[in-house]
């Protein structure tokens, strides 16, 4: 078996690893996890470029639908890919909002847009978390819920051992079992995240493929941020400025409705996203999939993604007229990173002004604008403010206990999904060498 890293291998964006059970043999298997967008600086690897073509990869598994696992899915598909696309349930349901998204910003007309998605539909199946299922030739795969947004999972492989990588009964070598196990972390999600449970543990297995985002660091606690939030929000409008807040459609908006809910904001909320106000939706119909804190609010009458002063931007014209709405407000809005979307506006007309504020609540992978501002290359009158406790991504520690929760360790551990500094940092608390 190989395993080739073919996306975010010692960056951020752009995941996409492939799995070939026997290479260069046409009674192998061959499995991607993954197919995203990269972000920033972060390499793209065409695909006439891959060890297999895309009519040759046989399963696409998505461990959620953040573009940047998902973003080139279209293209895959355009490229020959005729396989079966294995997700949740809940990433099915978001699969094609999120990509529909990606597209309206391509060369694509809406007849061809129409047209992919029907074919994405036709390939991709959602599956039930911590059931096993079979593939083809003995393969066997199960998902557990990983808590980075909804949907969100890490996969267990679990590959026949050929016969002759078996040892003899009477061998005095350790014993092998007969399959071979493996486990792709995807994007790993803190405890204590609005809305979603917490990530489950995992099994044992031969080789973790594990995410290291921030293996460098760790988040402020996640309990406190809500007070952290509220002390920020207090101060930065006292001058009844506006506090700007970058975030992704999917996953982060959600959660900073949920909050801003609690600490009982008194100025108007602006959602100025369309795909983020339809993934609301979409996670207000997928309440089987919330934690248990988020259904006791609602079943007590206090919907967790609503509240009085929050208000939806759909329209582009009503867009233009927030533009010129004055302080004090909250401005949530698109792209997370600052790299398109409506938050470009905001920034570009509200960034010169001292009163307003920036809050960044999410990674900003390098060579974005986000990461630009957050390292002052690019210069502004407004505030900058990074609440760390707002990431998706398990920190340091948590990635640490989540191995260390195995009921024994890995046999062996490859870092990707993370800068060069970070996967350093996490090898060393792992004692990798």
């Amino acid at each position: 078996m190989k395993i080739t890293h073919l996306g975010a291998k010692e960056c951020v964006t752009g995941s996409c690893h492939l799995v070939q059970t026997r290479p260069g043999s046409k009674e192998g298997v061959n499995i991607l996890v993954d197919c995203g967008m990269a972000q920033g600086h972060d390499p793209k690897i065409p695909f006439d470029q891959f060890p297999v073509q895309p009519q040759d990869v046989d399963y696409l598994f998505l461990t959620h639908a953040h573009i940047d696992h998902i973003g080139r899915v279209p293209d895959l598909i355009d490229a020959g890919f005729k396989g079966e696309i294995i997700c949740t349930h809940a990433t099915k349901a978001l699969l094609i909002p999120m990509l529909h998204d990606g597209m309206s910003f391509s060369n694509r007309s809406h007849k061809e847009i129409r047209r992919m998605e029907r074919a994405i539909d036709d390939l991709s199946w959602g599956f039930e978390l911590h059931e096993t299922f079979s593939l083809k030739k003995g393969i066997t795969f199960k998902l557990g819920n990983a808590g980075h947004i909804l949907g969100s999972c890490f996969i267990r492989f679990c590959f026949p051992r050929l016969p002759h990588t078996l040892p003899p009964n009477n061998s005095n070598k350790r014993s092998l079992t007969p399959t071979y196990s493996v486990i792709f972390s995807g994007d790993l999600g803190c405890c204590d995240t609005p809305i979603l449970p917490d990530p489950d543990p995992p099994e044992s297995c031969d080789l973790l493929i594990l995410e290291s985002t921030y293996g460098d660091r760790n988040h402020t606690n996640r309990k406190q941020r809500i007070e952290t939030l509220k002390t920020l929000l207090d101060k930065a409008l006292a001058d009844n400025g506006i506090v700007y807040i970058p975030a992704f459609s999917l996953g982060r908006t959600q959660e900073l409705i949920y909050e801003l809910d609690r600490i009982k904001t008194k100025v108007p909320v602006f959602i100025d996203s369309p795909l983020g106000l339809k993934i609301t939706k979409i996670y207000a119909d997928l309440e089987s999939f919330w934690d248990q804190e988020a259904k006791a609010l609602k079943a007590d009458g206090d919907h967790p993604l609503d509240f009085k002063n929050l208000y939806s931007v759909e329209k582009y014209r009503d867009h233009k007229q927030l533009m010129d709405i004055k302080g004090p407000a909250v401005i949530i809005a698109g792209s997370g990173m600052c790299t398109g979307g409506r938050i470009v506006d905001h920034l570009e007309q509200g960034l010169n002004d001292s009163k307003n504020d920036l809050f960044f609540v999410g990674y900003q992978a390098k060579g974005t604008p986000g990461r630009r501002m957050m390292e002052k290359k690019i210069p502004v009158k407004a505030a900058i403010h990074t609440l760390s406790g707002y990431s998706a991504h398990a920190d340091q520690n948590t990635l640490v206990n989540w191995v260390k929760s195995m009921p024994k360790p890995p046999g062996k551990i490859i870092l990707v999904h993370g800068e060069p500094h970070a996967q350093k940092a996490l090898a060393q608390r792992l004692g990798l060498k």
